[in-house]
C-alpha cells in the first residue's frame, strides 16, 4: 500500500507513482484532487519547476484514484522539497 491506495500487481497502468507538482499549502493532507496535481517526467522536472513561495511543490503522488464521491485524487507519498 501506497498513500492510502493499493497497487494492484494485474493492472498496474490503472493507478501509478508518479512525480508531480501539486498546488496546495503543505499540512497534513494526504490527498489531492486531479485539478491540483501536474504529472511530470522525473523528480530533477518536478524541482526546478516548483515555487513553494506559491504553494507549487515538487512531489511524489500515487494516481489517480477514484474516490467513493467519484473524484480523481493522488495521494502523496513524499515532498521532494524536504
Amino acid at each position: 500500500m501506497k498513500g492510502g491506495v493499493y497497487l494492484d500487481a494485474e493492472a498496474p497502468h490503472l493507478v501509478q507513482q508518479h512525480f508531480a507538482l501539486v498546488q496546495a499549502t503543505r499540512g497534513k493532507r494526504q490527498r489531492f484532487a486531479e485539478n491540483c496535481v501536474e504529472v511530470v517526467a522525473s523528480a530533477e522536472v518536478a524541482l526546478a519547476r516548483a515555487l513553494p513561495v506559491h504553494n507549487l511543490h515538487a512531489a511524489e503522488v500515487v494516481g489517480p484514484s477514484r474516490s467513493s464521491e467519484g473524484f480523481r485524487l493522488y495521494y502523496l507519498v513524499r515532498w521532494l522539497d524536504d
